[in-house]
């Protein structure tokens, strides 16, 4: 079964990385500019060690009661860990020990309790900026609206914490390219105030060719990856 499974996960992963150079070669990009976030939610951790073993170094995940346990079956492993989910306050402590990059930053109450929990050292988590990018906004999708973002920005920076930049998910009912052109305008008057802040998350399984044309430097990619979800663990 791991042979297989194996097989199945190295041939996905060929054809991801395919569609990324050649997204990238359309854009004028090298695909060395693409980080590709693998999103394993509710497969087991054993896929992780496969695709760790394929070359893939930062995994995603979308649930802290999910993510610790597999972070720390695979703690052994150089990888970069991403939560890439909506972030609640009372899960902010745990994922900032474990966490790398966090992707879903989008209110001022999670700055304030990601600083208290992140404290001064150099471990501190790289922090992502969640945009909104629903017209209207969609109640339950997560994400700051647009005319907030610099400020929450600032917010994060002033706060310690190393900001890193932006995420958003494209909307459901809008073609994706109009969306991530609106989040590329908001990138680029974030890279106004804060040079440093460059991470551009965006592009899943099905757009990651217009996030791409738009200057996404990391991509999350699940069911293109590993294939259709499985029944959640735990």
């Amino acid at each position: 079964m791991t042979a297989g499974r194996r097989a199945e996960l190295a041939a996905n992963l060929d054809e991801v990385r395919r569609r990324i150079a050649v997204a990238c070669a359309a854009a004028g990009r090298s695909a060395d500019e693409v980080t590709l976030v693998a999103v394993t939610k509710t497969w087991p951790a054993a896929d992780v060690r496969l695709l760790a073993d394929l070359g893939v170094t930062d995994v995603g995940e979308n649930r802290d009661q999910e993510a610790r346990p597999k972070h720390d079956a695979c703690a052994d492993l150089a990888l970069r860990w991403h939560f890439v989910g909506r972030l609640q306050r009372n899960k902010v402590r745990s994922v900032a020990g474990y966490a790398d990059v966090i992707h879903s930053v989008d209110r001022p109450e999670l700055v304030n309790s990601l600083a208290a929990a992140a404290g001064d050292g150099p471990e501190r988590p790289i922090v992502l900026v969640q945009v909104s990018l629903d017209l209207p906004p969609t109640e339950g999708r997560g994400g700051a609206p647009p005319e907030r973002v610099l400020a929450l920005a600032r917010r994060v920076s002033e706060s310690g914490l190393r900001l890193g930049g932006l995420m958003a998910v494209a909307p459901m009912a809008e073609q994706p390219d109009a969306a991530f052109a609106r989040l590329a305008d908001i990138a680029a008057k974030l890279r106004a105030d804060h040079p440093s802040a460059t991470v551009l998350s965006a592009g899943m399984s099905g757009d990651l060719e217009a996030a791409i044309r738009h200057g996404a430097t990391h991509v999350r990619i699940g069911t293109a990856l590993l294939g259709r979800r499985a029944p959640r663990l735990g």
